[in-house]
């Protein structure tokens, strides 16, 4: 496969976005400039664009994610028992096969249950009124070994609900230009989004999860200030793997890697550090008849640095499972540009055609999607 030129997305400032969501009791000037952020998203998740564009400038959010995202990597290598301990206590669960010592990656999720009644219906985040940003009310004094997960469940929460919150602000925003009022009313009646923290792991990552499982199998389990030892080695390959790659690598790329069908070429997304990726997924997609764009993605791992992990933390925002598609007013034409010309990637993702049917509800199409994908003949079900 060749590689995949650079694509930088919109970069929408946190202050517009505020701006938008305020767009009717604007000034002329304020309006104008609102009508030029809601042409640019357009455009960037438009049927021609991208679909996707980062948002910039969320205050609170890069202290917040410098204390949570490396718990990830953290959970990764901790003791099963230890480790499910805590996920218990925060009340956390996983959704990949955390026993196998070969996995590429660990997820933790959490289901992030909300009220019909949100703040968003009246146009604004729900920050505190004093403007402190996300994460101001969690203590983040320096913990020692036994205690370093104390805010594992409340910077989870809080930096889950602060994305949702910005995912429903560009779902306000679209509704706006599309009519309708459809996306942000279907993910409110959802109550739900889930959550994953996620750590991809580096090659010294999974040397010290082999070694870890070679013990126990052998019956010599590994001793907690043992374990402890190697933790702190591989932390320091870690570090010092991160420090090489910091500014010409991990802080100008996400290793997103996308397919824009309208040039029909692979490209890697590159935003600015401590940014907020928002990417259309395909129900968005459906219920906006085709006004939106999903595109297809998949992170890839860094080629040349095998030994620098990543962590990331991800919301996925969904409508209510009853939520039914209509797909009578879909041309032919807007099926068809979900149709990938590129037989490399025929063979691993089923066509939106086949998975869609007018009337059907959103948990059937979730059904047929995973099944299409994962199931016992689905395109990635024997992929490694």
């Amino acid at each position: 496969m060749a590689e995949a030129e650079i694509l930088q997305p919109f970069e929408l400032s946190f202050s517009d976005l505020l701006l938008s969501s305020r767009f009717h009791s604007s000034s002329p000037r304020d309006r104008k400039r609102c009508q030029w952020i809601s042409r640019n998203v357009m455009e960037a998740l438009g049927p021609t664009g991208p679909g996707l564009l980062c948002i910039t400038g969320v205050l609170g959010s890069a202290l917040l994610r410098r204390k949570l995202l490396p718990m990830a990597r953290k959970l990764a290598l901790l003791d099963p028992d230890k480790r499910n301990r805590i996920l218990k206590e925060h009340h956390l669960g996983s959704d990949v096969p955390l026993k196998n010592p070969e996995r590429d990656v660990s997820s933790f999720a959490m289901k992030l249950n909300y009220e019909r009644t949100s703040l968003s219906s009246q146009g604004k985040l729900w920050y505190d009124d004093a403007n402190y940003g996300i994460g101001a009310k969690l203590d983040f004094q320096e913990d020692d070994d036994d205690d370093e997960f104390k805010n594992l469940g409340g910077a989870f929460k809080e930096l889950g609900f602060c994305m949702r919150e910005l995912g429903l602000s560009i779902a306000r925003l679209c509704d706006r230009e599309i009519g309708g009022g459809l996306l942000e009313e279907s993910l409110l009646e959802s109550c739900t989004a889930k959550g994953r923290l996620i750590h991809y792991h580096s090659a010294a990552d999974k040397c010290a999860l082999r070694e870890a499982e070679r013990r126990n199998q052998s019956g010599k389990r590994v001793s907690s200030k043992r374990r402890d030892k190697i933790a702190s080695e591989q932390e320091m390959n870690h570090r010092n793997g991160t420090a090489l790659s910091e500014c010409t690598l991990m802080s100008s790329h996400s290793y997103l890697r996308i397919y824009h069908p309208s040039n029909n070429k692979f490209y890697m997304v590159k935003t600015p550090q401590d940014s907020f990726i928002v990417q259309i997924g395909e129900s968005a997609d459906i219920l906006s008849k085709g006004k939106l764009r999903s595109t297809l993605h998949c992170v890839c791992k860094p080629e040349k640095v095998e030994h620098i992990s990543r962590e990331t933390f991800v919301v996925f925002l969904q409508p209510k499972w009853s939520q039914t598609f209509s797909v009578s007013e879909y041309t032919m034409e807007q099926l068809q540009r979900h149709e990938v010309p590129q037989t490399e990637i025929q063979k691993i993702v089923p066509p939106l055609s086949s998975r869609l049917r007018d009337g059907m509800t959103f948990a059937e199409f979730s059904r047929e999607t995973t099944k299409q994908y994962y199931g016992g003949s689905g395109l990635q079900s024997n992929r490694s």
